[in-house]
């Protein structure tokens, strides 16, 4: 029986400290996440407001990968996009996902001078002058991540729309099936995780109403920890309630005929920030 390569996650055998290992740029100088300290942070004012004009009609599917719940959006076109702020181009949205914690004090990736959030989402987007998402991956300027902030609080009913699905999602698929079948049957869809569709969702209803946000160039969170991020942190946390983060807690890593394994922790420490500027877009 062949082994697969050892597969990343966030386990001590396997987590953010052993990534180095099979992804090397995990330990470059513009990794993600890092720790914002505001004192330190200037006030730039030729940092434009940014905007989002996303098609409900582009979310496609819902899928648990094991390691976060993810919404896809169709980006084979301008349909659904990012400008400005720092960005000098339209940024197309291809997903968003959520990295959280075990309980309501942690979770989120980035913190705020010490302050850390219940979870965190991230919206994600990528440069169309480059062709392709592939291509983006390559360019220091080909993808742009919206990150906001969940704190706990009153429910936000927005957010109950994506949690409704969760209970389509609840495992990940196996994989060990797939190996089974010829290469010329594995479509793209293959250990992308259980999926079901999600339509007719338009993620700016997550934005907070304030959209003063910090920007600075860095890394995915998660392997290969590509350098090829504009990050924009929103300032502003969203409010979730306790149940609705539970609700997220109710995911499973495993797949169906596996013994269950909560999905409750699938946040990134923070990164040396190793010289690098962050930038504010308010005062």
């Amino acid at each position: 029986k062949t082994t697969m390569a050892k597969e990343w996650g966030y386990a001590d055998h396997n987590g953010p400290d052993h990534w180095h290992e099979l992804y090397p740029i995990a330990k470059g100088d513009n990794q993600s996440p890092i720790e914002l300290h505001t004192k330190d942070i200037k006030h730039d004012p030729s940092l434009k407001p940014w905007s989002a004009s996303y098609d409900p009609g582009s979310a496609k599917t819902i899928l648990n990968n094991g390691k976060t719940c993810r919404v896809v959006f169709d980006d084979t076109y301008d349909r659904s996009m990012l400008r400005g702020g720092p960005l000098t181009a339209p940024y197309r949205l291809r997903q968003f996902h959520l990295h959280w914690g075990s309980s309501d004090d942690h979770g989120s990736e980035h913190s705020v001078d010490g302050v850390k959030y219940a979870a965190e989402l991230h919206l994600v987007h990528w440069n169309s002058k480059y062709n392709s998402f592939g291509s983006a991956l390559k360019q220091p300027d080909g993808v742009a991540v919206v990150g906001i902030f969940l704190k706990i609080g009153h429910e936000k009913h927005e957010f109950q729309l994506l949690l409704d699905a969760l209970d389509k999602i609840k495992t990940k698929t196996l994989r060990q099936a797939m190996r089974m079948r010829p290469l010329t049957a594995l479509g793209p869809a293959v250990s992308q995780g259980k999926e079901a569709p999600f339509s007719n969702f338009d993620p700016s209803c997550l934005f907070p109403a304030c959209r003063d946000y910090w920007t600075y160039h860095g890394s995915f969170t998660t392997p290969p920890c590509e350098e090829c991020i504009v990050w924009l942190l929103l300032k502003e946390p969203i409010t979730v309630s306790h149940e609705q983060m539970a609700k997220l807690r109710s995911l499973y890593s495993s797949a169906e005929n596996e013994p269950p394994v909560p999905l409750v922790r699938n946040w990134r420490p923070p990164q040396p920030v190793k010289g690098r500027v962050v930038k504010a877009s308010f005062k």
